[in-house]
């Protein structure tokens, strides 16, 4: 069973619900539509018995390169309701009674990479990369990544990350610990696929209850961390540095902070 609602598709398949940022013409560039679509999918799929696993991957050749600033630029939505929605999608993700796969086909950048690290499993194709670029624009980090982060690779690697907002290859997110596995592109596919079929067969509420103490154990500040960046951001994306770094993203030039 097939579905598309704004900017996402969706897909059950033998108690595998996939899915899919289907904006490939903007890589995967999250609008507030297709959040909420992420957002509903996910907390739909948790009351429903034929759901067993949850896959989120990306159409073409990106995962979600956050959020698309065009349509913020554009189209501007209450700074408050922008972090709000952030936020439900990450808590959707890390409290669904489910498991959630993250397959990150391609680039990951921003709340892209949010959404990967907030799944319990996450994987890598070769040619994807992570990158946390909201300080080169004038924001913080949001999504959680300020608990999500930390809590896989240590403070010092994600200081780097969000601090110098540097892209971390594949390669290097699996060394760091960042993802669970990267895999050749080549590979990819079939390894999600046997993960998820592996999942979507175990008993539901052993891993229903493994996955609320794994998440006790490590995430516990996670609900501390959205809000400072709730307050953050929405500080900053009102601010004359987001302004002047969305406006040089766009028109690819280098920001003239002040």
């Amino acid at each position: 069973m097939t579905s598309s609602t704004a900017g996402l598709l969706t897909e059950l398949d033998n108690g595998i619900l996939r899915l899919t940022f289907n904006r490939p013409e903007r890589m995967n560039a999250a609008d507030f539509e297709t959040m909420k679509s992420l957002i509903d999918a996910v907390t739909d799929a948790g009351d429903k018995p034929d759901v067993r696993t949850i896959v989120i991957t990306g159409a073409g050749r990106a995962f979600c390169t956050g959020a698309d600033l065009a349509a913020v630029t554009t189209n501007p939505t209450d700074p408050q309701i922008v972090m709000d929605t952030a936020n439900a999608a990450i808590r959707a993700i890390t409290s669904t009674s489910v498991p959630v796969i993250a397959a990150v086909n391609g680039p990951a950048a921003g709340v892209g990479v949010s959404i990967a690290l907030a799944a319990d499993l996450t994987y890598a194709a070769e040619s994807a990369y992570f990158l946390m670029s909201f300080v080169n624009i004038g924001l913080m980090s949001d999504g959680g990544a300020s608990a999500l982060i930390p809590a896989a690779i240590g403070r010092a690697r994600a200081a780097e990350m969000l601090l110098l907002g540097e892209r971390l290859s594949a390669t290097d997110a699996a060394h760091f610990g960042l993802v669970a596995k990267t895999l050749p592109d080549d590979q990819f596919a079939a390894h999600i696929e046997s993960v998820a079929k592996r999942t979507s067969a175990a008993p539901r509420r052993a891993l229903q209850l493994t996955k609320a103490a794994l998440n006790a154990a490590t995430l516990d500040r996670i609900d501390s961390a959205l809000e400072l960046e709730k307050a953050g951001q929405a500080e900053l994306l009102v601010g004359a540095d987001f302004a002047e770094g969305a406006t040089a993203m766009l028109q690819k030039r280098a920001p003239h902070f002040k």
